[in-house]
């Protein structure tokens, strides 16, 4: 005996869930992860009922919206590839990666199990995904010769981590950084 098949979501839910995970993300955006759920539901126009059937908890929200952001980044990448040239393409990922690290570090800790901060496997699922967009971007890059063939993908984001936490979530302070890494130390100061 075969198990029944998922059933797919009604078109209501599905466009109640599209509105939760929009409400939850500006929310997140503008005072952070412990927004009260149920201005989630009032800014979404849905019932606190609706917000609890789609996402439990709040750490099932948490993950929702990140788990939809990495995968975002990695569309990106792989949007990049096809539009820009290999550098271009690699720096500019790098830049929106490091800034996603920069900016978004509480939402990731969602990945975690609660209180002891460990990496749980969906963690490792999102950063093995960030990695392997990574990688494609390098190598094409390093083929194209606008990136050092020397250099592998865990020294690249091993930098981009460090810039993130160096410049917190100052946006702009993330762009010089990552300016400095794509151009290096020497040479004549670039115009501003």
């Amino acid at each position: 005996m075969t198990p029944p098949a998922k059933r797919a979501r009604r078109a209501d839910a599905e466009r109640n869930a599209r509105l939760l995970m929009a409400a939850a993300r500006a929310l997140f955006d503008e005072r952070g992860p412990d927004v009260a759920l149920d201005e989630v539901a009032r800014r979404a126009g849905v019932g606190n009922a609706t917000l609890y059937r789609h996402y439990p908890t709040r750490g099932d929200l948490l993950t929702a919206v990140y788990a939809d952001e990495i995968a975002a980044l990695c569309d990106r990448g792989d949007a990049l590839l096809r539009d820009q040239a290999p550098g271009e393409a690699f720096f500019t990922w790098l830049r929106a990666f490091t800034v996603h690290v920069a900016t978004r570090r509480t939402l990731a800790f969602a990945g975690t199990d609660s209180g002891s901060e460990r990496r749980t496997e969906l963690f490792a699922r999102w950063h093995t995904s960030l990695t392997f967009t990574a990688e494609k971007l390098l190598s094409e890059a390093q083929e194209a010769g606008t990136v050092r063939p020397d250099l592998t993908v865990t020294e690249i984001l091993a930098l981009a981590n460090a810039v993130a936490v160096s410049a917190e979530t100052d946006v702009n302070r993330v762009h010089r950084l990552i300016d400095l890494l794509r151009h290096g130390l020497s040479g004549p100061a670039a115009p501003d």
